[in-house]
């Protein structure tokens, strides 16, 4: 027998339609990967306890540079939420403007589990913190140098003005975007950083044996000895002049106009050429040089941050 038709089964099937249609995108906007999510289960954990998910959550920090352990020390790969810990927490809550409670608070826990740049906020124990003035704050065996405003990689690396002509080439393990799409957006990056020092940066010619920069996008262990980590977590990394690799990971979802699932080529090509040049993080959430993104956010012009960042290193600020 025949279903007749009525409101309440047409209503139903256009929910079902609404539903399916949408599923993708909704399994797709899970924030920030399986690599990250182990925090969620261990928020307001504190000194003291033991639980399932610390020592990933002393990988995690160990990554990024907050937490460096001795090499005898029994703490390293258990699930004791020790002193060390403790203060590397701190410290990660002093970086982003939070309550030093030492406590993966609801507040700490969002800014761990945004995408992220791979490059550690701290590098041999420097940090740019939120303070105005140059103070040395104590945390564990690591002795942070806090500085105002902008960082510089250890030993302020940089590239010599007699290689102020810098050309880049594309060299991808996986193909995510095709090179008519990207070859615009990392041009205009680039001509970001052209307009406040005078470098100029240009793609080098098929026949050319040598150049500067490398570009490409990669997947999981590619090489370098820093593994991107699937969907989500980390995005992209660059290393110090005068290296010149910037990569980003082949499994985002990337887009030249990125809607809210999306991760925006050009912000992450600014942020990332600004490593390349020899920046840092900084802490000023408007900055370019911020370490932590958002799908959909979109932040391709310099912040004066930026600017005065890269001056001052190339020495034309003083």
């Amino acid at each position: 027998m025949a279903l007749k038709n009525s409101p309440i089964l047409g209503l139903q099937s256009f929910l079902l339609l609404v539903v399916m249609f949408m599923l993708p995108s909704l399994l797709f906007t899970k924030p920030n990967g399986e690599h990250f999510s182990f925090l969620e289960n261990l928020q307001g954990s504190h000194k003291g306890q033991k639980l399932e998910g610390v020592c990933k959550l002393k990988r995690y920090l160990e990554k990024f540079g907050y937490l460096q352990y001795n090499d005898h020390s029994t703490h390293a790969n258990d699930e004791e939420f020790d002193d060390q810990l403790e203060s590397a927490v701190k410290v990660y809550q002093l970086n982003y403007g939070l309550n030093e409670t030492g406590t993966l608070d609801s507040r700490t826990m969002e800014m761990m589990l945004r995408p992220r740049c791979g490059v550690p906020d701290i590098i041999n124990g420097t940090t740019r913190m939120r303070s105005g003035k140059m103070k040395r704050h104590q945390h564990g065996p690591l002795s942070f140098h806090i500085a105002p405003q902008f960082a510089f990689f250890s030993g302020r690396p940089k590239w010599p003005y007699t290689q102020a002509n810098l050309t880049y080439r594309f060299r991808s393990s996986v193909e995510v975007i095709d090179l008519q799409t990207l070859r615009p957006v990392i041009a205009q990056a680039f001509a970001k950083w052209e307009f406040v020092i005078p470098f100029t940066f240009s793609e080098a010619q098929e026949s050319q044996t040598h150049w500067n920069i490398t570009i490409g996008f990669h997947k999981l262990d590619h090489g370098d000895r820093h593994a991107f980590d699937g969907p989500g977590g980390v995005l992209a990394h660059a290393f110090e002049p005068t290296v010149g690799w910037f990569h980003y990971d082949a499994d985002e979802n990337w887009s030249p106009n990125p809607n809210t699932n999306q991760i925006d080529l050009e912000s992450i090509a600014v942020h990332e050429i600004g490593h390349v040049l020899g920046l840092q993080h900084s802490a000023i959430p408007e900055a370019v040089m911020y370490g932590l993104f958002s799908p959909g956010e979109q932040k391709r012009e310099l912040h004066s941050d930026d600017i005065l960042g890269i001056r001052t290193l190339y020495g034309l600020d003083r």
